[in-house]
């Protein structure tokens, strides 16, 4: 099977749209890792992504009946735009079903390269049931993402180039994981002429289908992905592409939110670009690699897979690239209610700054702050932190790793609820994003419980977060989650959160 894999990307047609992208040493990155670190830049292909490739060596590959009938897809972004184009270039018509849910920057650029777009659900899921229907109602061409061996061919093409681009020793290389098209094609062709060099996928934790698959031995849909990484936000890996995972991937790393944003940031540094958080992943994963191996002097490679990204979820993303850089600790720290006590415990942190700082009074006894703090790239640094405020008399709660304190409780007002608020308990929510998705949300969770506590932060992307309090009797607990499984957004219980309990409670 390899043979026919090698052959099909050797006589590959991604060119008459695609480009040769560069392969750039990235500065910074290697002199902070003390390895050559290079990046493969499909960001720099006509769409922002190397879907492009596999839509184009598809799409040339149909036949003349096929492609009278008209082509159509399910996608969120970066397929449907590289579908678009590549139908303009060979003069069929295509038709991308969106989800309601896609960001209008996506939609308008799929319209402007020739294709008519269907929107159609809340999510990817119901999208692509209704691009199958159009196929069995009006015969057109279904071109899947990634679960095709003309699609793999295509994004195996960038194997092909960064192997010429580096004829020296390459020590690994790590590429983003969604479907799996892009490292079944790129690990099918460097197994085949450099077995030495090691593939390694990299996954959000959100969505990682593949290391969920490799650990099963079979394809497994994960019961719940997030969707930060919106370009990876796959429940299952494709059966072509697991096939070829399973034989020629040497591992696969899975990568958190904030390591994520800090990858984004290194590579702007390195580039002045602004990949996608797919784009980021294998960046991303090449650092924790570094990290955990204690690599140096050695050549890797990271995908920088694409760019297409929306302008006001940068906000979020730099926020959060302060974390996932490990600069930033935090933490909750219970200080004495008297004067001087803010001054003493700033004096208690010795130089490193404070980023942020959140107090409301509780009582005349204590408080409890809610603080950033900067600290020393790395992980040690935070812990010394913790150990050192301890010894000093504080007790202090760190809070870096819990999402509900970075997404929600950092940003809200008000303090502990009165006794008169009993039964509380805390769920956090994912929602389809877009014009009165919030309405429509309160309409769906209904009257029969009190709402207690209310935060909504727009993060500019495909999904709305929110942290939502309500007063349940003992009796209606099971009731709840029923009812919570049944309007269908992915949900938490927070009600046992630390930082809940510390500063809302």
């Amino acid at each position: 099977m390899p043979h026919r894999y090698i052959k099909k990307i050797l006589e590959a047609r991604v060119y008459d749209v695609a480009v040769e992208t560069p392969l750039d040493e990235a500065r910074g990155l290697s002199e902070r890792l003390h390895n050559r670190v290079l990046l493969k830049r499909e960001d720099k292909q006509p769409v922002f992504s190397f879907k492009l490739r596999g839509a184009y060596n598809k799409m040339s590959q149909l036949t003349a009946e096929e492609r009278e009938c008209g082509v159509v897809a399910a996608s969120a972004g970066n397929h449907a735009q590289g579908l678009a184009l590549s139908a303009r270039k060979l003069g069929v018509k295509a038709t991308i079903v969106m989800p309601k849910t896609t960001p209008d920057v996506k939609v308008n650029n799929v319209r402007r390269l020739g294709g008519k777009v269907v929107l159609h659900g809340d999510a990817y899921d119901e999208a692509a049931t209704f691009a199958q229907q159009l196929v069995q109602e009006k015969g057109m061409t279904y071109v899947h993402p990634f679960d095709d061996p003309d699609v793999i061919a295509g994004q195996g093409t960038i194997a092909m180039e960064l192997l010429r681009q580096e004829s020296g020793p390459i020590n690994a290389i790590f590429v983003p994981v969604g479907g799996g098209g892009l490292v079944a094609g790129i690990a099918t062709y460097v197994k085949y002429l450099r077995p030495e060099t090691k593939v390694i996928g990299v996954e959000s934790e959100e969505s990682a289908c593949l290391k969920a698959a490799m650990d099963a031995g079979e394809r497994v849909v994960l019961p719940q992905v997030g969707i930060f990484a919106d370009g990876v936000a796959v429940a299952q890996i494709g059966k072509n592409t697991f096939e070829l995972a399973q034989k020629y991937v040497d591992e696969v790393i899975t990568v958190s939110i904030d390591e994520i944003c800090a990858a984004i940031k290194d590579i702007y540094d390195d580039t002045r670009s602004i990949c996608e958080p797919a784009g980021a992943l294998g960046v991303a994963g090449l650092k924790k690699y570094c990290q955990r191996e204690q690599l140096t002097d050695q050549t890797l490679i990271a995908i920088d897979s694409g760019a297409n990204v929306n302008f006001d979820r940068l906000r979020h993303i730099a926020e959060r690239s302060e974390l996932g850089e490990k600069r930033e600790a935090i933490i909750a720290a219970r200080i004495p209610e008297k004067p001087g006590s803010f001054r003493k415990f700033c004096s208690a942190l010795g130089r490193r700054n404070i980023t942020e700082f959140n107090y409301r009074y509780s009582d005349n006894d204590s408080a409890i702050v809610f603080a950033g703090i900067q600290i020393k790239p790395g992980g040690c640094d935070r812990e010394e932190l913790v150990t050192h405020l301890s010894e000093k008399g504080y007790t202090v709660e760190d809070l870096t790793d819990n999402e509900t304190a970075k997404l929600h409780v950092r940003y809200m007002v008000g303090g502990h609820a009165p006794a008169a608020v009993g039964d509380e308990v805390v769920y956090r929510f994912e929602f389809p994003e877009r014009p009165g998705a919030l309405m429509n949300f309160l309409s769906q969770l209904g009257s029969r419980w009190n709402i207690s506590m209310f935060h909504y932060r727009n993060h500019g992307a495909a999904y709305g977060r929110v942290l939502v309090g309500m007063q349940v009797g003992s009796d209606d607990q099971k009731l709840v989650e029923q009812f919570l499984d049944e309007i269908g957004y992915n949900y938490w219980n927070e009600t046992d959160n630390n930082a809940y309990r510390l500063f809302l409670g």
